[in-house]
């Protein structure tokens, strides 16, 4: 006991004394105090006395998809930076492919008595998929924030890009380049961002193949669209592009020069490629600090309508692009 005593007074910055006051119930200490000691105790894994149980620390949940994506790390990254500024400590989720799904996750950061969740992605941005763990939040009342677009029944807000937008500028940047065969490499036919960037070319002509979103199936997505004479792409995420120019390569093609690709996110070292990737840009930083400012506002008790921000991606020309080559 001594030594968990220790152990939480430092990692809270406090004195011994202040822990025993915390975990006895007493009085003579400050609520920012008292939630810094809960804290500790949350993070280095020891369990609350029964009657805490019930009282949120000021941890907060990050939600990852995946990490092989870099947009994400870069995410968390904005995310865990602004939430500490806000005197938060963020315990994250990041799911791995046949790794813990994501209901086990809920239910852990739950037992970790966290404040909010902010997900980057997960089950909520297929239509398909089940969606009944999230009630578990919503019966809590837990502050939650949703990034990129998703269902939209769950009654949470959403951070996103404008998905239409940022293929409009993809499309009409080939198109200005005499492109007239374009073809997209997108996820699955449920995922919802995938489905906006479709909307948003409605009356143009376009061919689609669809992705599990890894490098692989991004390979054989875009072999299929070159084998129909496609010679612009427009992908899902930067990952998927280069696959895309993987798999031109792999057909002994040029990238740009017989065929020109498109990304999405301008992710970490996409000026490094080989050739420079062409990308629409996602705000990520000024995504990241709107969402935990929408969190913030929840824990705070202040009201946050279930409504979605929209935030304007940029079209970053590289030299993944160029000039489609002139019949004959």
């Amino acid at each position: 006991m001594t030594k968990r005593l220790a152990e939480v007074a430092k990692k809270a910055g406090v004195s011994e004394a202040t822990v025993s006051r915390v975990l006895n119930g007493r009085s003579g200490v400050s609520e920012a105090t008292r939630a810094s000691v809960l804290t500790a105790l949350d993070v280095l894994g020891y369990e609350r006395p029964t009657k805490l149980r019930g009282e949120r620390g000021r941890l907060v949940g990050l939600v990852l998809p995946e990490l092989q994506n870099p947009i994400f790390p870069a995410l968390a990254e904005v995310v865990t930076a602004s939430l500490a500024q806000r005197g938060f400590t963020p315990l994250l989720a990041a799911r791995t492919i046949g790794g813990v799904p994501e209901r086990d996750y809920i239910e852990m950061l739950l037992d970790h008595q966290v404040s909010g969740v902010v997900f980057a992605g997960g089950s909520y941005a297929l239509a398909e998929a089940e969606h009944g763990h999230y009630r578990a939040l919503t019966d809590r009342r837990m502050p939650v924030v949703m990034v990129n677009a998703g269902v939209a029944d769950l009654g949470f807000p959403h951070i996103s890009t404008d998905d239409a937008v940022a293929v409009e500028q993809a499309y009409g940047h080939l198109r200005s380049l005499g492109h007239e065969r374009i073809g997209m490499v997108m996820g699955p036919e449920d995922h919802v961002p995938s489905r906006r960037k479709l909307a948003g070319l409605e009356g143009k002509e376009f061919f689609v193949e669809r992705t599990n979103f890894s490098m692989e199936s991004a390979r054989l997505a875009a072999a299929k669209l070159i084998d129909r004479g496609v010679t612009g792409m427009i992908c899902a995420s930067d990952v998927l592009a280069l696959g895309s120019i993987r798999a031109a390569r792999r057909l002994g093609l040029d990238v740009p020069s017989d065929v020109s690709v498109v990304g999405f996110d301008d992710s970490a070292l996409m000026t490094c490629t080989d050739p420079p990737l062409t990308t629409v840009r996602q705000p990520i930083e000024m995504m990241g600090q709107a969402a935990v400012d929408l969190l913030v506002n929840q824990i705070e008790g202040s009201g946050v309508e279930p409504d979605e921000l929209l935030f304007e991606p940029e079209l970053v020309v590289r030299g993944s692009t160029a000039p489609a080559k002139k019949a004959g």
